[in-house]
């Protein structure tokens, strides 16, 4: 039975291998610090937190996230170890909630591997306070504890840390939150809120690292990215439906109003039909579009989120077991050798052929089950795959043979695939939510991926070049026709061979900028469209807006920055970044970092503000879960085929008749 906690209430652990999950309202920073008896933290090297994850029987999330799992194993705890705090903290510098009092009360439950509730607190009665420690682990009497804490502190993090005995606190907590920007800045946006109704049931899933009811996620979110506005109080005809995820992870709002104007359905269509039921100890079959919403489209949109989520956790599931295996064989083997008998002869070599054994055992048995798990997603994929609409479709889907201009704004749009090394073959699209509510930066430098640092620069940057010309075509092909446009900047005309396919097919605004002059009046063009449409929102006078102003979205895509940009334009481009995705302004840079190196940290919250992507394979982006570093694929083209061609032939012949 679960033992629900209040402030100062402790229950006694019935066992030592232990999770504890959060939930909150808004992304949180989750950590913890080991006390000894008196409950001081003897040094840095004694917490836990995105910077440094992992301590001896204690693991935390390496990023901000509004659900957190952490892992505890007791028993593999130093000694002298007779506390285990858990704090948690609004992270700081990315424009969320500055304090816990704005924010729904953060929940924490202390479970068992299974997924089975031992304890749990909610914790109410916060307001100014921006960091909190949540509950403790503690040891009494040889018997762990678990106590509801709460305690709260205004000045956040640093305030907590030097409370527990942290010299050099407020040093720490700076490093702490300096982790978390750069994690959130590589993160995929997380899919919106989950809805309190809408359960997606998994066929056949029954393991503790895909249980059988996970719930999906919700209908979209109303588009809030902080600290930008809020879109919905734009006139429709600047902005389209709203869109969840905040950058790097922070993802706030209700659900989205279906009296939208781009929505026509008054009710949920009917669901996709029922797969038939499944002979006894067998799964049943995946169905495309087993998920909740309002349309197939955004029922697949959620179905992919769900299998996003699944294959995170199945993974960390796994990845903790083969942790825990190897963990314990080296308990035993100290524990055995420390006696100088069992050192040499045949007791020692026992010891350690027994202690390999279990964990064998061990890690087979959770590969056997993480194996399930990726069979189960794997026949899911092959389902959903040939489903799926153009925006979320590889370009070898023969979708895209029949595609025609849509009349709406899809939910989202496929930018690549991500892989893990456990199962590569296994591709999850990486869906991103339309309107765009963060720029793309294609890293062109050779410094950003092993397989960067093989090719030749010049090969490296066109590759970069054309796969934003990629992009671009895409973004054409899913937006109705007049709804977006598409600007370039290549200050040295450098990009003419991958920019031929958007020239040639005359669907740019006009020629690409070239030269300093060319830079200046396209940012100028596209600054001053984000001054006035900024300024009717906040005026509620829409109407307002000059005539010759084009309301659609704009994408600007900039070629080889900083070459031909002054401070001016620097500080341009910059604005846009921050200020344009709410009023439908979006970059798509491409770039090496290290061409930047002139401006120092200035352009730090430029990068940040973008999500980066690189033109060939690369481990760098997270999931907004557990935080693995999962292996981008950007979108290839089927060899020798003429798809994008055809696709912006289609663009342009819309535009010449008005979209009939």
């Amino acid at each position: 039975m679960t033992a629900e906690l209040v402030r100062g209430q402790n229950h006694t652990l019935p066992q030592t291998r232990l999770e504890i999950r959060v939930s909150a309202g808004s992304p949180v920073v989750a950590g913890a610090t080991l006390g000894d008896e008196r409950g001081t933290v003897h040094g840095i090297e004694w917490i836990a937190h995105p910077g440094s994850p992992q301590l001896p029987g204690l693991e935390v999330s390496r990023q901000a996230a509004s659900d957190h799992r952490l892992a505890v194993d007791l028993d593999a705890l130093p000694d002298e170890v007779h506390r285990v705090t858990v704090l948690l903290a609004l992270p700081t510098g990315v424009g969320g909630p500055v304090r816990f009092g704005s924010v729904a009360a953060p929940f924490v439950a202390v479970t068992g591997l299974d997924g089975t509730e031992i304890a749990t607190f909610t914790l109410t009665g916060l307001d100014a306070e921006s960091a909190v420690s949540a509950l403790e682990l503690y040891r009494r009497q040889g018997a762990w504890k678990v106590r509801a804490v709460g305690q709260g502190y205004a000045d956040g993090l640093a305030e907590m840390l030097a409370d527990q005995g942290v010299a050099r606190a407020a040093e720490l907590a700076g490093s702490i939150q300096e982790a978390v920007a750069r994690g959130m800045a590589r993160s995929v946006a997380p899919p919106p809120p989950r809805a309190p109704d809408g359960d997606r049931v998994r066929p056949g899933a029954g393991t503790a690292s895909a249980p059988a009811d996970r719930e999906p996620p919700a209908p979209p979110a109303a588009r809030t990215p902080e600290p930008l506005p809020d879109p919905a109080t734009t006139d429709p005809a600047t902005t389209a439906a709203g869109a969840p995820g905040a950058t790097g992870g922070a993802t706030v709002g209700g659900p989205i109003s279906y009296a939208h104007p781009r929505r026509r359905s008054a009710a949920p269509p009917p669901p996709p039909p029922a797969a038939p039921p499944a002979p006894p100890g067998q799964a049943a079959p995946p169905v495309a579009g087993d998920a909740s919403g309002w349309s197939m489209d955004e029922r697949l949109y959620n179905q992919i989120w769900g299998m996003f989520e699944d294959l995170a956790r199945a993974t960390a599931a796994y990845r903790s077991a083969v942790d825990f295996a190897e963990s314990r064989m080296e308990q035993e083997l100290d524990r055995t050798l420390s006696d100088p008998r069992n050192r040499i002869g045949g007791a020692g070599d026992r010891a350690r052929e027994e202690a390999r054994a279990k964990r064998d055992e061990l890690t087979t048995r959770a590969r056997e089950a993480l194996d399930r798990d990726l069979a189960q997603l794997a026949a899911e994929s092959a389902v959903v795959e040939p489903a799926l609409p153009a925006a979320y479709a590889g370009w070898d889907n023969p979708v895209w043979h029949a595609h025609r201009v849509p009349m709406e704004i899809p939910m989202a749009l496929r930018i690549g695939d991500l892989h893990l090394p456990e199962r590569p073959d296994l591709r999850i699209p990486l869906l991103v939510r339309l309107p765009l509510e963060r720029g793309i930066w294609i890293d062109s430098g050779r410094a950003a991926s092993e397989e960067a640092a093989l090719m030749d620069t010049d090969q490296l940057r066109r590759l970069a070049m054309e796969n934003a010309v990629v992009h671009a075509a895409r973004l054409l092909a899913v937006y109705p026709t007049g709804e977006f446009s598409v600007h370039v900047i290549d200050p040295a005309g450098s990009a003419a061979g991958a920019l031929a396919p958007l020239v040639n097919a005359g669907v740019l605004t006009g020629p690409p900028a070239a030269g300093p002059g060319g830079v200046a009046s396209v940012l100028a063009h596209l600054t001053r469209r984000v001054d006035l449409v900024q300024m009717a929102v906040r005026a509620g006078a829409a109407d307002s807006l000059p005539p010759d102003l084009d309301t659609g979205e704009q994408l600007l895509i900039v070629n080889d920055f900083p070459h031909g940009f002054d401070d001016r334009a620097v500080t341009q481009l910059r604005y846009l970044a921050d200020e344009g995705p709410s009023v439908g302004v979006h970059l798509l840079m491409v770039a090496d970092r290290e061409d930047a190196g002139a401006y120092g940290p200035v352009l730090d919250p430029l990068w940040r503000s973008l999500l980066r992507i690189t033109p060939v394979a690369d481990s760098h982006l997270a999931d907004p879960w557990v935080g693995h570093a999962w292996t981008y694929e950007p979108p290839a083209l089927p060899p020798g085929s003429r798809v994008l061609e055809q696709v912006l032939a289609a663009v342009a012949a819309a535009r010449r008749t008005g979209g009939r």
